[in-house]
Order: C-alpha cells, then structure tokens, then sequence
C-alpha cells in the first residue's frame, strides 16, 4: 500500500495520521523517540505491510505483470491501488476526498519535526495535493517518474503505465476483492494496539 491506503487505514487523530505516513520514513526498532500514538501508528503501518505482502490477491496482482518488470511490480501495484483508492474513495471511507486530503495536510503543516526525507517532501505534497492527484490515472506516470529517480536500475519502470493500462480491469478488481480485507484487519490491528 502506498501513502494514501495507510493514511486512510491508520486512524484519523493527528498522531495516527502522522504515524502511518511515517511508516515510510522511519526504519529500525522504534525505542521511544516518537510519542507513543505515533509509534502505534508506525507499527500498524508495518503490519499493514506484511499482512498485504503475504496477501494471496496481492500475490495474483503481481503475478499479473511482464517478467521484465516483475522486480518492481510491487512498487507500481502501490500506487495504482492509491488511485483505485483515490478514484473508489467514497465506496470506502466517509466524506469528501478533498476534504480528507485538506485535512491532513493541515496536520503535516502543523508538525514542527519531521523525519528528514519526509521534511524534504511535505511541501511537494501538500502544495501539489499528492494523494488527491491519484484520482486521475494519468498523474501516475509523473509518480514512477519521480520513483524512478530514486532507483538502481530506473528503466525497469519504463513500461509500468503501458502495464496498467493493459491490466486496469483486473487489477481494479484484484483491489476491489483485497482492500476491504484490508480494511478488516487493520480495524483489528488498531484495537490491540497500545494507544
């Protein structure tokens, strides 16, 4: 899952919202440097991680894609389930996208610290209403594009948009089965987790 899964998945209250984005950001043992609703939130988002990697319909998405690209599949499979999210979103969450969006970037505005990659993209995010963006699948080709800059062997993402244009239907299906088994558990999740 990508940014806007784990904002929606992770709670609503500032701290989840910073912490489920966070979980992109903040790697190794969390020992207290976060307040404790924020490293909740940061362990959610690794939950939410492993439960989807290990998820039989994340696998079949997967395997849906050319051998070529098959390494980074799971990269493009984020992002177009965030604009399967973003496009479906009234199907999952309640209210307006828009507003949900505004919201937060308030609360990434408000945050005095944060982690240092994460500092270095806030403002592209919020000035360019990053996880609004997702609704409309031609912005994902400027996202691979910009992931793309940050990988070892960056032409493998070449044809990704080609990918999903050829696999839009089953993969929109493949989300439609997937994310609200997602959804499920991460309810789950959050009411054993330390708050």
């Amino acid at each position: 899952m990508n940014y806007l899964a784990h904002l929606h998945l992770g709670g609503q209250r500032p701290e989840e919202l910073l912490g489920s984005l966070y979980g992109d950001f903040v790697k190794g043992r969390l020992q207290g440097q976060y307040s404790l609703a924020i490293e909740s939130a940061i362990q959610l988002h690794r939950s939410i991680d492993v439960f989807t990697d290990a998820h039989p319909l994340v696998d079949q998405s997967l395997s849906r894609f050319t051998q070529t690209r098959r390494r980074y599949a799971g990269i493009v499979l984020d992002v177009f389930f965030d604009h399967c999210l973003a496009r479906d979103w009234s199907h999952y969450a309640e209210g307006p996208l828009e507003r949900f969006t505004t919201d937060f970037y308030k609360v990434l505005k408000s945050q005095p610290q944060l982690p240092k990659r994460l500092a270095t993209i806030a403002p592209h995010m919020a000035a360019n209403d990053w996880l609004g963006s997702y609704r409309d699948f031609g912005v994902l080709e400027q996202v691979f594009k910009g992931i793309a800059r940050r990988l070892s062997h960056p032409q493998e993402l070449t044809g990704a948009m080609q990918d999903l244009r050829t696999l839009y239907e089953p993969l929109s299906e493949d989300f439609r089965a997937f994310y609200p088994q997602l959804q499920a558990f991460a309810e789950k999740e959050k009411r054993i987790q330390p708050q």
